[in-house]
């Protein structure tokens, strides 16, 4: 007879055997049951690919080496006269997912700013991509490869995903080569990371490195689930919180760039804030209750003409939760201009659901997409005034880095004065290096610049 012990051993393993028939095979060299994920990497892995990429950069210049007598003095050849130009290589990873067209996905800050990309494949071919389009706020690339015989990785549902479901994560850590490590989902919708400009990941404790960054997590059937980003890393290496992107919401972004060469993003026209405790009690929310507070609703926007009203607080969007903005960002930036959405609310006490059409941007993504500078800033003509506001931008863009925040308006660029995103976009036609905003932030006016 059977022990407890055993008896729930036993059950657990013809579980998990008979789940993963699909994926695992059923017998060893001699015979024996002896479950393994090497049939399923059989068919996923020469779908990942390595991408090295190259870029060509300016050493550090000292003028003193223009000095004559500096350079006769420490004896200094006259080549040394001009700034040197060097070499760079980094190394990161892609998925194919349509072998006909030879589409490679992977991370955008993996082929950022490089001169030439290539792809590497398990069996020793190298090809030359060509960067089809980007979405610099989400973190995809699409790039495209000319070869034959290719394999590519099928697409799951990662809205089906749940916490404690199996994941597997194929890669090219440090530079080693294609590498598989496995582990579970251990939380969804994480947001609020700083890591993207639009964040809703999976975080998962399969082991992801420096190199894994655009590679596939997969499921036990060999599908896509996402695509690995980032790490929380004190050490430098993997401490279990990884982070891959949904592969829903980078399908999103892929349909637009295969078809537009860039993502257009709309909005519905509010602006939000998070909800903490004292707000809760002070607009009544039960107790556990979790949403957005709309501050404020544009004029002839199309939350307007929808009947949201200032002081809603929006608990979802196509049944989806809207925990913090986010999620609610997240989940309206992900649509195409002119999709129809269902917005869950509470006013007062009633609960209330409105269909929403999904409104253009004027001009932002033409602007951030002409000047670099921009890339991954969201602006937005000032409506009660003069200028331009800035909506929101990508954390680790040049904009952020340089100082500027969601909410400044820019009042002058390049010392022309701006009035709506066209005069800005003038006055920006010669800015490649550099840019000089003259910009307003909560009525302190100042000058920045952007390099």
């Amino acid at each position: 007879m059977l022990s407890r012990h055993k008896f729930l051993i036993f059950i657990f393993w013809g579980f998990f055997c008979t789940s993963l028939e699909a994926a695992l095979p059923t017998y060893d060299a001699s015979g024996k049951v002896l479950p393994s994920l090497s049939t399923m990497l059989k068919r996923v892995n020469p779908a990942v690919v390595n991408i090295s990429t190259f870029s060509t950069t300016q050493e550090a210049y000292n003028p003193l080496l223009n000095d004559p007598f500096f350079r006769h003095f420490f004896k200094i050849p006259k080549q040394h006269q001009q700034k040197q130009q060097r070499r760079q290589q980094s190394a990161g990873s892609g998925v194919i997912i349509d072998k006909a067209k030879g589409l490679v996905i992977t991370n955008h800050h993996v082929i950022n700013n490089a001169d030439e990309v290539h792809v590497g494949l398990i069996d020793g071919r190298s090809f030359s991509a060509k960067i089809i389009g980007y979405d610099s706020e989400l973190d995809v690339a699409l790039l495209k490869i000319e070869a034959d015989n290719l394999k590519e990785v099928l697409l799951a549902n990662s809205d089906l995903l749940e916490v404690g479901d199996f994941a597997v994560a194929i890669g090219n850590p440090f530079g080693l080569g294609q590498t598989v490590t496995t582990g579970i989902i251990s939380a969804l919708g994480r947001t609020g990371l700083g890591i993207e400009g639009y964040e809703n990941f999976i975080q998962t404790d399969a082991s992801i490195n420096p190199g894994n960054s655009g590679g596939a997590l997969v499921n036990l059937r060999g599908e896509l689930i996402g695509i690995n980003t980032a790490i929380i890393a004190p050490s430098g290496g993997n401490v279990g919180i990884g982070f891959a992107i949904p592969i829903n919401m980078v399908k999103a972004s892929i349909n637009q760039i295969e078809e537009f060469g860039e993502v257009k993003r709309g909005r519905i026209g509010v602006t939000i804030q998070d909800i903490n405790s004292e707000l809760r009690k002070a607009f009544n929310l039960k107790n556990g209750q979790q949403g957005v507070l709309v501050t404020s609703v544009l004029d002839n926007s199309s939350a307007e003409n929808a009947g949201i009203k200032q002081g809603d607080v929006i608990i979802s969007i196509n049944g989806k939760p809207t925990k913090s903005t986010g999620q609610l960002r997240t989940r309206i930036g992900m649509k195409a201009i002119g999709d129809e959405i269902e917005v869950a609310l509470i006013r007062g006490n009633d609960l209330k659901k409105l269909k929403v059409e999904i409104g253009k941007i004027d001009n932002t993504r033409s602007l951030a997409k002409k000047h670099k500078l921009l890339d991954g800033v969201q602006l937005e003509n000032n409506t009660n005034s003069n200028g331009v506001i800035i909506l929101g931008m990508t954390p680790n863009s040049f904009a952020a880095y340089s100082g500027l925040r969601p909410g400044d308006i820019i009042l002058g660029a390049n010392k022309k004065p701006v009035t709506n995103i066209k005069s800005l976009n003038n006055a920006l036609t010669d800015s490649n290096k550099k840019i000089l905003l003259r910009i307003n932030r909560k009525g302190r006016l100042f000058y920045l610049v952007i390099r």
